[in-house]
Order: structure tokens, then sequence, then C-alpha cells
């Protein structure tokens, strides 16, 4: 019995992640302009690596990593925050949340697509910059940067979770919301700039910041080469931090929707 219903969950789990990829099919044109952005946008740091002093190579390195890791996280941080906007746009919201599906298991095909569509624009960008400035690799420690990165999901799905609730609550305001946390996270995180240029003030939230340890550890496993073992501080905060904050995140979301059906929010649509 509970093998069989376990196995029901499994199906609606990915029942939930392949609607999320047929969706990118159906908006495919969207998908490329903001894949060309975030190319460009990324060759455009690399460039400004270029015009400072110093090794060249390692300049536009630290900046593309920025830059892709940036890519990766808020491609992560977005999918997962506003999936109740997308629910809103196909106007599916009020049957997903009335279906007789577990939250948990349509959060984890959510969360599952996220980290999926992340990894695969990340990639493609990391192509385009190492063809684009030619840069050389040959002394990174690729295997701890996959490490440090897929520690990472697990924070960011976390607060992406918590985040989601706000288009819920506010269809004209609230996907604007998510928006200014991503910026906060932007700013503190040393994404372009080590967190030492922080006002000082601001720089104890930066080690708060769960891309500030990401972006510390693939800088240091890309950069310097450093070795897996050195890099497991990194790795071991990012787990932690995001064992505590799926739970809190999940648990935000289910009184966000327990508020949203109590006060007729779902049939909203702006």
């Amino acid at each position: 019995m509970y093998s069989a219903r376990a196995l029901h969950q499994i199906k609606a789990s990915y029942a939930f992640l392949e609607r999320n990829f047929h969706l990118c099919k159906r908006y495919l044109g969207w998908e490329i302009v903001f894949l060309v952005y975030t190319i460009v946008n990324t060759f455009a740091f690399g460039l400004i690596g270029k015009m400072m002093g110093g090794d060249a190579n390692e300049n536009v390195l630290y900046l593309v990593i920025g830059a892709l890791m940036w890519s990766f996280l808020s491609a992560l941080f977005h999918e997962v925050a506003h999936t109740i906007s997308w629910e809103r746009w196909e106007g599916t919201l009020e049957y997903t949340f009335m279906a007789p599906v577990h939250r948990l298991t349509h959060l984890i095909g959510v969360c599952v697509f996220a980290i999926i569509y992340g990894l695969v624009r990340s990639i493609l960008v990391l192509i385009a910059a190492v063809l684009f400035f030619e840069l050389n690799l040959s002394g990174a420690n690729l295997f701890g940067a996959m490490l440090v990165i897929a520690a990472s999901c697990f924070p960011f799905i976390g607060i992406g979770l918590a985040a989601a609730i706000l288009p819920l609550l506010s269809p004209e305001k609230g996907a604007q919301t998510t928006q200014i946390i991503q910026g906060i996270i932007l700013l503190v995180s040393g994404v372009y700039y080590g967190v030492d240029k922080l006002p000082l003030w601001i720089q104890p939230v930066s080690y708060a910041s769960p891309a500030t340890y990401t972006l510390l550890g693939v800088r240091w496993a890309l950069l310097d080469g450093t070795p897996t073992s050195e890099l497991m501080p990194f790795i071991w905060w990012l787990l932690i931090s995001g064992i505590i904050l799926i739970p809190i995140g999940f648990h935000i979301f289910m009184c966000g929707e327990r508020y949203a059906k109590k006060h007729g929010k779902l049939k909203r649509s702006g």
C-alpha cells in the first residue's frame, strides 16, 4: 500500500516537472531571448575584466564566474519563487491548489525542474564564455566546483519557497517584491566584487547569504585549484543552511496557501 502511494507521489512530481518543460517549449522564443541576454551580459562583464590590470585571464574568469553563478542561482530562485506567477499566467492556479496532490509533491516537481533548468542554462553560458574568451581552466578543480554548486541548490530552494507566497498573496505586487529579494542577495553576496569592498556596516549581512559561500567556493576551486577537502566547509555550510531553510520555506508557503484559500485569493488574476 505504502509503495503504491509513494509511486503515485513520484509520478505526480514528475508530471509537474514535465509540465514545466512543456511550458519552456511553448515559450521557447522568450527562453532564447533570456539565454542570449545572459550570455551577452556575461561577455560584457568578462570584457570589463580585460580592462583591469594584472592577470587578464584571472580577472576575466573572476567576473565570468560571478556572472555564471548568479545566472544559475537567480534562475533557481526565480523558477521556484515564480511558480505561482506561472500558474496564474496559465490560469491553472485554482486547479493546481485544489487537486488531490500533496503540496510537497507539487513543489518537489517544481524544484527539480528549477535545478535542471538552471544547470542547463548555466552550462550553455559557460561553454559560450570559454569559447569567447579562450579561458584556461587547466588548473581548476572542476569536481570541487560542481560539489559546491550542487550544495548551493538547497538553500536557494528554501529561499525560493518562502518568496513564492508573495505572488500568491498579492497578484499585483508580489512578483515585483521577489525581485527586491533577489537584488538584495545580488548586492551583499560579492557576485562581481569581493565582500570586503562593501561598506563595513553591511558586510556582516553578506555572511548570512548562501550565495556568498557558493561564489567563494567556486572561485577557490576554479581560480586557485583548491582541493575538494578544503572546500568542505563551504559545502557543509550550504547543506546545513539548506536543511534549515527548506522546511522553513515550505512552512511559510503552506501558511500562505491556507491564508490565500481562506481569503479567496486563488481566483484573482491581477
